[in-house]
């Protein structure tokens, strides 16, 4: 019924606990290349791992999100270049803390906004989707990554005495390698990031427990992909008319975007939502934003559940917006009129995550997939889709 997303798969239901991150708490202290004890500072021990939810912020907002203009802004960084995302990731985590306060990594790391020359934007292999501090890694060359290479896409700098701009006497790294815990004590920026593992930076006063996370990712993808026919319908079960409500747009502008009987076409991408109530998969109307004098830059057509952008230029179009223009409430309890709490899920070609922000706030891209899950059970599986070409 739904479809898949990453190399921590999304399937929309039973959450699968995965011991990601390096995870399991403990704590043993181990000795390996890289690691060492400093002069007077004990080592310290494994904290007992805590449950983390993709979507989920952990620590202090320090730095705003995305990379610096000095960072990846497109260009090939380290030899790394900005691609269309993909689902062969694994991901490591990065945990930084000043003065024992966890600072919170920013989302939106090697994350490239959609332009008209390249209408999907790009993704760096390694890039932050939310403010957990996982870092995605893509590995489909198969090579290792550094700490050096994410600051580099980042754009902030890493040394010994500066980390992101937090000047400090001495920086003191910590490695936690499936449940064994280094000292690191070559140059930071050579640092391999280690898959399914840990990364910690002390900045001033010492930690005596590393904390450890186990992640509970997202339901897995459906190994079948629907496809998506122009014309066609996806779900099971019809639940509100076509069209517009009376609140909805109605040729006037809604939000910002507009409505124009034969506007130039510039930016033509597609985004998808997948309405999930009660396991009953509801159908998306058509004719959403096509009111009879004019096309809004956001419609549907058909009952697929692709959200038509068609516009002269390229905006920050979000399903905000398409509620909208659609007349129906949306928030984090209530969807187009159905109440509940509301779980939401992210694909972005195979990247996929759990989104815990406003509802209103998700950005719609091209080839984005959005599913709203409300009620019970939840979704065993994240739908994947075979998209048609624009039309």
């Amino acid at each position: 019924m739904l479809h898949k997303i990453s190399s921590g798969f999304l399937a929309i239901g039973v959450a699968l606990v995965l011991a990601g991150c390096g995870g399991g708490g403990g704590g043993s202290s181990g000795t390996g290349p890289g690691a060492g004890s400093s002069a007077g500072n004990s080592m310290p021990t494994l904290a007992a791992a805590s449950s983390v939810t993709d979507g989920a912020t952990l620590g202090t907002a320090n730095w705003p999100s995305g990379s610096t203009s000095s960072g990846g802004t497109g260009q090939a960084v380290n030899g790394l270049n900005c691609t269309v995302p993909g689902n062969t990731y694994a991901y490591t985590h990065l945990s930084i803390y000043e003065n024992g306060q966890l600072l919170a990594l920013p989302s939106g790391i090697g994350s490239v906004q959609p332009t008209l020359a390249a209408p999907r934007g790009c993704v760096y292999p390694l890039n932050t989707v939310d403010g957990t501090g996982k870092i995605h890694m893509d590995v489909t060359s198969g090579t290792a990554y550094t700490l050096g290479e994410f600051f580099s896409v980042w754009g902030e700098p890493l040394s010994s005495t500066n980390v992101a701009g937090i000047q400090a006497a001495t920086v003191t790294a910590y490695v936690n390698n499936g449940g064994t815990l280094t000292r690191y004590t070559g140059d930071l920026t050579n640092l391999v990031l280690p898959p399914q593992g840990e990364v910690t930076l002390v900045i001033g006063t010492p930690l005596t427990q590393i904390p450890t996370y186990t992640w509970a990712d997202p339901p897995p993808f459906d190994p079948n992909p629907i496809t998506l026919v122009y014309g066609g319908t996806v779900g099971t079960t019809p639940y509100w008319p076509d069209g517009d409500t009376a609140t909805g747009g109605s040729g006037a502008d809604v939000d910002g975007i507009t409505c124009s009987p034969g506007m130039a076409v510039n930016y033509h991408v597609h985004a998808h939502l997948a309405i999930v109530y009660n396991g009953q998969w509801l159908t998306l109307p058509q004719h959403i934003g096509l009111p009879a004098s004019c096309d809004y830059e956001m419609h549907t057509h058909d009952h697929t559940g692709i959200i038509h952008i068609e516009a002269p230029t390229v905006k920050n179009y979000t399903l905000g917006n398409f509620f909208d223009i659609w007349g129906e409430p949306l928030t984090n309890t209530n969807v187009a009129g159905i109440t509940g709490d509301v779980v939401a899920y992210i694909n972005d070609n195979g990247e996929s995550r759990r989104y815990m922000g406003d509802l209103r706030a998700i950005e719609l891209t091209s080839h984005r997939d959005v599913t709203l899950q409300i009620g019970t059970p939840p979704v065993s599986t994240l739908a994947t889709y075979s998209w048609y070409e624009p039309q």
